[in-house]
């Protein structure tokens, strides 16, 4: 069995929110121990695994907990309450050069550096030339770092925490300092320790290098684990969100999808007041003729509409299908009138087929819109808005809305 390096069960760290600064004074006179704040869970209840060599993921808003997760598995927080265990030495790649003394030299700081991360003078003694040509500062190494420029505080920083061999790297938006090369050397050295099969912690805003980099992802939300699992659909499901603008209960409620309601084919006696015909319901049915709720990207699938008609005075009626992003995009609209097909139309239940070959929008949550219309497709005669809600899973293959079919050549 693979060998767990982080183990964190029902992790919680609470935060004492004061109005006034008074009101520490009287909670700590108090005799009825009475409370004067209120609690803010910046982690409520998060438990996962992390097993050696997995290069997870960390996504969510500012906000989220993602700090306050990244400075407990580091030991600058202690938790409120649950159990954080780890196996191995850790390096962050968080708030750059946050250990170093201004005063100090660069040679210094490499050492003070390692003593706070528990590592020997001599092991550090023996990386130190890795360190100093990584930084490539030249003499300034030997300069008080208050002399730095910021771009120099930064390449020794990094230096320092990417060359002492951790067994878990934790990064946080650090990959992108520097100049140009110094970010290429970087990269390599990122890549080195994944190679390597070290474990490494993710947390980026930049959803695409997520993808890049990691099989797995962590999606919290105002302290809490939303999910964990596969890259690709946590992070389309979190784009989602964060596009629809809705709270997290709100959000997870509309994107599910309706009953699929088996309907009799019979006619209708008496039709309702001024009701033409009406849209029933559709399904999204694979090559087989089974009801999915998902899409996988480049897979060849069918709606299957159905309408009901009550008067059969209407000329040539055009059914239409729009495809919307959970943000209300217009995707892709389809009718029958620019695909010269002829729709069905007899008194009851009718049934309409439209076939997707390759099914290629990239992952994240759709709906469907469908409407009949007259013959010139612009008078509505039954509209139906996000009519079905569906999901498309895709691998990290390409970027945008839609894959393209293409190929490279020379």
């Amino acid at each position: 069995m693979s060998k767990v390096v982080i183990h964190a069960q029902d992790l919680t760290k609470v935060y004492k929110i004061y109005a006034k600064p008074s009101d520490r004074f009287k909670e700590t006179f108090s005799h009825h121990k009475e409370k004067y704040y209120k609690e803010f869970y910046a982690l409520d209840d998060v438990s996962f695994d992390i097993v050696e060599g997995e290069t997870v993921g960390i996504i969510g808003r500012n906000g989220s907990g993602k700090s306050t997760l990244l400075k407990i598995l580091t030991g600058v927080l202690g938790n409120t309450a649950g159990n954080i265990d780890i196996d191995g030495k850790i390096s962050a790649l968080l708030e750059l050069g946050a250990g170093f003394n201004q005063e100090f030299t660069g040679i210094e700081n490499i050492f003070l550096n390692g003593t706070i991360m528990n590592i020997p003078r001599e092991e550090m003694e023996k990386r130190l030339d890795d360190i100093v040509a990584f930084a490539d500062i030249g003499e300034h190494i030997n300069q008080p770092v208050k002399t730095y420029s910021s771009g120099m505080f930064v390449r020794l920083a990094f230096a320092v925490a990417i060359n002492v061999d951790p067994d878990i790297l934790i990064v946080d938006e650090a990959l992108a300092v520097g100049d140009t090369r110094f970010q290429l050397k970087c990269m390599d050295k990122f890549m080195d320790f994944m190679k390597a099969g070290k474990t490494v912690l993710f947390v980026s805003h930049d959803v695409n290098s997520i993808k890049r980099f990691c099989k797995r992802t962590i999606w919290l939300n105002n302290g809490k684990l939303i999910m964990d699992g596969n890259t690709d659909e946590v992070t389309d499901r979190y784009m989602d969100f964060l596009k629809s603008e809705l709270s997290i209960e709100d959000y997870f409620e509309k994107i599910k999808n309706k009953d699929n309601v088996e309907i009799e084919e019979e006619e209708i006696v008496s039709a309702p007041v001024n009701q033409i015909a009406e849209v029933l319901g559709v399904d999204i049915l694979d090559s087989d003729g089974n009801i999915i709720e998902e899409i996988a990207n480049g897979q060849d699938v069918s709606l299957r509409v159905k309408y009901q008609v009550y008067d059969l005075d209407v000329e040539k009626p055009v059914v239409g299908v729009a495809i919307r992003s959970i943000d209300n995009k217009y995707i892709c609209g389809l009718n029958t009138l620019l695909d010269g097909f002829d729709v069905p139309w007899k008194l009851g239940v009718n049934e309409l087929r439209l076939e997707y070959d390759r099914f290629n929008l990239t992952g994240g949550n759709y709906y469907f819109d469908i409407a009949i219309f007259d013959k010139t497709a612009t008078v509505s005669i039954d509209y139906k808005s996000k009519i079905k809600t569906f999901f498309v899973k895709m691998d990290y293959i390409a970027e945008g809305i839609v894959v393209l079919n293409h190929s490279w050549k020379v």
